[in-house]
């Protein structure tokens, strides 16, 4: 009985390369799909992630072409969703917002679009709200330096500028000595 010959040459590395690919791809968007389980990423992200783990820049691309299509991916709405939660539960003014969305690597025309709902006057409001909340926690004394201090602190880490944070404490207060009064 004879055997059919086969060719017995070693595959060259290109060769190699392409019939790896495809497993490598399956890796990569099984990988991409477990970390959008946990929370939405954005594109910038997940790429982060692929080359953190060694994947090519064409497989990247190819699995993100791919989720993004499939409606996985989607920095604009990532967006508007990070500002409505980070506005609602930190606090967070536009300045905060828009460094975070940054360091997510949302392109700036997405960050302005999903700032631009936010007003001054919403803004100025949160910002009452947030030191509403620890001005009841205070003793107030005959000096509102400390006081005022770290309130203006407070709302400059979140993002709120140094003068409508000034104003705002400066009103609350006022409005709380004057509730305390009475």
């Amino acid at each position: 009985m004879s055997w059919p010959m086969k060719s017995c040459l070693p595959l060259s590395t290109s060769e190699l390369v392409e019939a790896a690919e495809p497993k490598r791809e399956e890796q990569a968007k099984a990988l991409c799909l477990r970390l959008l389980t946990a929370r939405a990423r954005t594109r910038a992200e997940l790429t982060e992630q692929l080359a953190k783990r060694g994947y090519s820049e064409e497989v990247s691309t190819r699995v993100l072409n791919r989720l993004t299509t499939a409606g996985l991916i989607d920095d604009a709405d990532f967006a508007e969703q990070w500002v409505r939660s980070r506005r609602e539960r930190a606090g967070k003014g536009r300045k905060a917002l828009e460094a975070e969305l940054r360091t997510k690597g949302i392109d700036e025309d997405v960050i302005a679009t999903a700032l631009s709902g936010i007003d001054a006057g919403a803004e100025r409001e949160r910002a009452e709200q947030l030191v509403a909340a620890k001005l009841r926690r205070e003793a107030l004394g005959d000096d509102d330096v400390k006081i005022t201090r770290r309130l203006v602190a407070m709302l400059a880490r979140r993002g709120y500028s140094p003068a409508m944070a000034y104003d705002v404490v400066s009103g609350a207060l006022a409005g709380e000595r004057e509730r305390r009064r009475v």
